[in-house]
């Protein structure tokens, strides 16, 4: 696995990077060695954080926590990716080699058989700037907003995040 660690406002240390590829050797049996994970540490006043990335052929796989120590919230991001693979283990064992998932016949997380698609809505889309999506969203409360965005007549999606920032999701039409 080709593994990548981004330090912003840091500079990791080499004990991370070695705790990193240490516990991302499970993930690593998973994916194969070809599949590409990007880690970036996150050093604020109250807290540090760590997201990691694994991207193989097309699918992708997000974790990101938070603790009060570098090391503890990249324990948290592994267990947490570790958790969204066992969730969806038959989904994934179609797309990527069945073998790999041996290692997860015994798990305590309940298995989704099925998506249960509640409820279905249809949203007339209307050009908008960015700026207007997310008053739009944060006028209906919601924590994201699709619209067409005004300036390339591409259809956007603007969400809140975590940090109390915004996110824009632009389309990538070129793969």
């Amino acid at each position: 696995m080709n593994i990548t660690i981004i330090g912003r406002k840091c500079n990791p240390r080499e004990d991370f990077r070695s705790r990193t590829e240490k516990r991302l050797l499970k993930v690593e049996k998973l994916f194969g060695e070809d599949a590409v994970a990007k880690v970036t540490a996150t050093v604020e006043k109250n807290y540090q954080s760590v997201e990691v990335t694994v991207n193989k052929g097309g699918m992708i796989f997000r974790a990101e926590e938070r603790a009060d120590n570098i090391n503890d919230a990249l324990d948290e991001c592994v267990d947490s990716l570790i958790r969204q693979i066992r969730k969806n283990k038959t989904r994934l064992e179609k797309k990527l080699r069945a073998a790999a998932f041996e290692d997860f016949v015994d798990f305590d997380i309940e298995e989704e058989s099925e998506f249960d698609l509640i409820r279905e809505k249809t949203v007339a889309l209307k050009p908008q700037s960015v700026e207007e999506a997310i008053l739009q969203m944060n006028l209906l409360g919601h924590q994201f907003y699709m619209f067409l965005n005004a300036d390339t007549g591409i259809i956007n999606v603007v969400y809140g995040r975590k940090d109390s920032g915004y996110g824009l999701i632009v389309p990538d039409y070129d793969d």
